[in-house]
């Protein structure tokens, strides 16, 4: 039977609500899964039992962190339901197609409810650097951009505006918490503000933030609320200590009194708070459904070894608050998790490198293994110490597919056909063209802007006069994707084309760079329409290839470089944790207030709890400083993170690394020496 295979807590939240009869009345169910306790499994399983015990999978909603998350969930969901309903699986698990992130479902449900909320339904969607740019338009009109003293960046202006969305929280109170060297400003950044959200709705776009804000709004109104959630008997959230309060809200308008809710996640895993994420929802969640909320434990990890969970269970057990858990496994080991002592962070480098090919040696693969940092600027020392010994890395954390200027061109031409009103787009593409520049993009966007059928209009103007040919090219390339007579995804064969001499003429790496255009293309092949397509790339983009020195080959072997944030959901079999210090974890910037202290607490917890087999914990123990000269070293001593203090010291095997092994030591020494050369070779002659 496909329920045999779990764990007695597992079954209890794959199993709840079911009532003798196979029928389902589920309360609210919080499930809190601890690292490595199947997770994953559990939500596929949870699902598919809903399946077999008659639930209809269209009335199913599923939100994940991630599209490629829900995709995964789906394959599992479709595997275990073929043990019961055979042949019939797929068609079952193919039903099940409200399925995706919280923004993603976002954007289907305004494209369904448009009309009712006065909203265009063939909106297009801002990433954050299109809503960056739409925000610094405005921010020169309003001559922001020209006051004396310096008025915030653009990105700091969205950065603002989407905490204070996000979080549900006052403009005073975002920048009084958040942006305090920006409270000056509050009566200009709402000013700002208010023209931002105006620009969009009159260009008929929507940005990230506006996908769950119109969807809140949406669902204030009880009426509309109601009609939501009659459409969804089950509504499943995987991890919900990721969300934000404007989740959180949207969730208790669609099922007020938790029926049929299930939330699944770990409180101390909750890393996101600069994201507007708050772990108070999951905290919150048993009070909020009191008394009907059910809490389902699942404690055993599948993971680790017990010496790195008996070593996280006590950090994240001075956690001031949490649910209690403390994971366990039957994965037992005699090697504890080492705190590695070493004296700077070049002895850092060198401790890791030495032991990652010590590893190599002994079979683990370079894959196998991942050094983690609370900050991407810590790995520097690192990488410079991979580069000149030959071991080759991948650092997670660069440029996305969608950053990368050409694509980011390709983008705009499929948005502006898709919506002409669309200014940033349309701004961008215009420039592409020789002979166009921001007064001549401007100029057309606001003829377009005053006509009821754009196209046409921009059709009717006369070419610039140095654009010549390209101008013509270009707009008959938008008439031709506007008509939708070629059909999708012909299209985006088309605006390739066009494009083609441009990014010949732009950019140098043209070869490397029509690669990425190759792979947008067949990407867009996997999707129904240009619609859906802009949707969920725009939502959840995959990786760039083109912003690394060389797109590695498949049987190729690299040591994994990841901050913890993008280590999170992930394991290997050895994971090194550099600088482990005071300052570096908990971050000097984030000491300020207790919520901040426990958040950099969790990011620790969520590091070690990576690792399988072998965890190394590096504190060096000075850090040198800007401005040395050549009468010494100037640098300052640390002290180790204060999430280890000494009475946590018995589930660390601490160890010093010894410096004669790299002849640092004798280095260093040798460079405190001074000596007047100019004086001996003066005395020579005397």
């Amino acid at each position: 039977m496909y329920l045999e295979k779990l764990n007695p807590q597992q079954r209890m939240a794959v199993e709840h609500g079911t009532l003798t009869d196979g029928s389902h009345i589920a309360g609210p169910l919080l499930v809190i899964a601890g690292a490595g306790s199947g997770k994953t499994n559990t939500l596929a399983h949870r699902v598919a039992h809903l399946i077999v015990k008659g639930a209809d999978p269209r009335r199913i909603l599923l939100m994940t962190f991630s599209r490629r998350a829900a995709a995964e969930m789906m394959r599992r969901v479709e595997r275990i339901c073929r043990d019961v309903l055979g042949s019939n699986a797929g068609v079952m698990a193919d039903a099940l197609n409200w399925s995706g992130t919280f923004h993603g479902i976002g954007a289907r449900l305004l494209r369904d409810y448009a009309q009712q909320i006065g909203l265009d339904a063939d909106f297009t969607i801002h990433d954050r650097e299109d809503s960056a740019d739409l925000m610094n338009l405005i921010r020169h009109d309003l001559g922001f951009s020209k006051t004396e003293s310096r008025f915030p960046t653009k990105g700091t202006c969205l950065a603002i505006y989407s905490r204070a969305v996000n979080s549900e929280t006052a403009l005073d109170e975002v920048l009084r918490d958040a942006f305090p060297w920006c409270a000056a400003w509050e009566k200009q950044l709402r000013e700002l503000f208010a023209c931002y959200v105006e620009a969009k709705q009159s260009q008929n776009v929507l940005d990230y933030d506006d996908l769950l804000l119109y969807w809140a709004q949406m669902v204030g109104e009880s009426m509309i609320a109601e009609d939501i959630g009659s459409r969804f008997d089950h509504v499943l959230v995987d991890e919900y200590q990721d969300t934000n309060r404007l989740q959180a809200s949207i969730l208790m308008a669609l099922k007020p009194g938790g029926q049929g809710l299930t939330v699944v996640g770990d409180d101390a895993q909750s890393i996101y708070s600069f994201r507007a994420a708050t772990v108070r929802n999951i905290l919150d969640f048993p009070t909020a459904f009191s008394p009907a909320a059910n809490i389902v434990t699942l404690d055993r990890n599948y993971r680790s070894t017990q010496p790195i969970l008996a070593a996280a269970n006590a950090v994240i057990d001075l956690a001031s608050e949490r649910f209690t858990k403390n994971l366990w496994t039957e994965r037992q080991s005699a090697q504890r998790p080492r705190l590695v002592s070493v004296r700077d962070e070049a002895d850092q480098a060198r401790y890791v490198a030495d032991m990652v090919l010590d590893n190599r040696e002994e079979g683990l693969t370079l894959k196998q293994q991942a050094v983690l940092f609370r900050a991407s600027h810590h790995s520097g020392p690192l990488e410079v110490e991979l580069t000149r010994r030959n071991i080759p890395f991948v650092k997670f954390g660069g440029l996305k597919f969608l950053d990368s200027a050409h694509v980011k061109d390709m983008l705009a031409a499929l948005r502006f056909a898709q919506n002409p009103r669309d200014r940033v787009a349309g701004f961008r593409l215009m420039q592409i063209l020789p002979g166009v520049g921001p007064s001549t993009a401007q100029k057309a966007l606001d003829l377009m802007a005053e006509d009821a059928s754009p196209i046409s209009a921009l059709a009717a103007m006369p070419a610039p006069p140095r654009s010549g040919e390209d101008w013509t090219g270009f707009v008959s390339t938008l008439q031709e994707l506007k008509s939708g007579k070629a059909g999708w995804p012909a299209e985006i064969g088309l605006a390739r084309q066009w494009y083609a001499p441009h990014l010949e003429r732009l950019h140098e790496d043209a070869a490397t760079r029509q690669a990425d255009l190759l792979q947008l293309e067949q990407i867009a092949g996997g999707y129904a329409s240009r619609e859906r397509f802009l949707t969920e790339l725009t939502l959840d983009p995959p990786d760039a290839t083109s912003d690394q020195a060389g797109v590695p080959l498949l049987d190729e072997d690299y040591l994994i470089l990841s901050t913890i944030h993008s280590a999170k959901g992930q394991e290997w079999t050895k994971v090194f944790m550099l600088n482990v210090v005071d300052g570096c974890i908990p971050s000097d910037l984030a000491v300020g207030a207790t919520a901040e202290i426990e958040e950099e607490r969790r990011l620790l917890y969520v590091a070690m709890t990576r690792a399988r087999d072998g965890l190394d914990l590096v504190v060096p123990q000075r850090f040198f400083t800007y401005g040395q000269n050549s009468q010494g070293d100037r640098h300052v001593y640390a002290s180790r993170s204060r999430f280890i203090p000494a009475t946590l010291l018995q589930f660390f095997e601490a160890c010093s690394w010894p410096q004669a092994k790299s002849g640092a030591a004798a280095q260093a020494q040798a460079r405190q020496v001074r000596i007047d050369v100019g004086a001996r070779m003066r005395g020579m002659w005397r």
